[in-house]
């Protein structure tokens, strides 16, 4: 009389609430030491992931069928187009830092209006701070550009 190997076996496949809080610690475990070693979702694609990509399609790209040229110039282009509009990106970003450290100190010796949420109060820009936020010291306190409502000549 022999048993019927399925008979004698069964495999469970649900997990008890135990195994499964035991895998939900584990995961978070996981993403937490992800995040604390500085591991963040990119939201966009740069120049060096559109290179990446590039090199990756013809490293694994048919040897029968190769990319053709065309194609292939097509992509240059595109990744180049993108380089240059990353550096134009940045060239804009250093002309507006520069734009408005040079808005921040035309305000030095002037009379001002502060708005503070609708509260305004006046005086005169007796320092400016320099960098890509640039603040007013008016009173002797620091203000950023944004909250000065007016200006007005000596």
């Amino acid at each position: 009389m022999g048993m019927n190997v399925s008979e004698s076996t069964s495999l469970n496949t649900v997990m008890s609430e135990q195994e499964q809080a035991k895998l939900k610690m584990q995961v978070d475990t996981l993403n937490k030491a992800n995040a604390i070693e500085g591991r963040q979702v990119q939201q966009s694609l740069g120049k060096d992931d559109f290179l990446k990509l590039l090199i990756a399609q013809l490293s694994n790209q048919d040897p029968t069928s190769p990319m053709e040229n065309t194609e292939f110039i097509a992509q240059m282009a595109q990744f180049s187009s993108l380089e240059q509009m990353t550096n134009m990106n940045q060239e804009f970003y250093k002309l507006n830092s520069m734009l408005s450290g040079n808005q921040a100190v035309s305000t030095l010796g002037k009379t001002v209006d502060i708005d503070l949420n609708g509260v305004i109060s006046t005086g005169v820009v007796d320092a400016v701070t320099c960098g890509n936020a640039p603040q007013v010291r008016v009173n002797n306190m620091y203000y950023d550009m944004k909250h000065i409502a007016a200006v007005y000549g000596e």
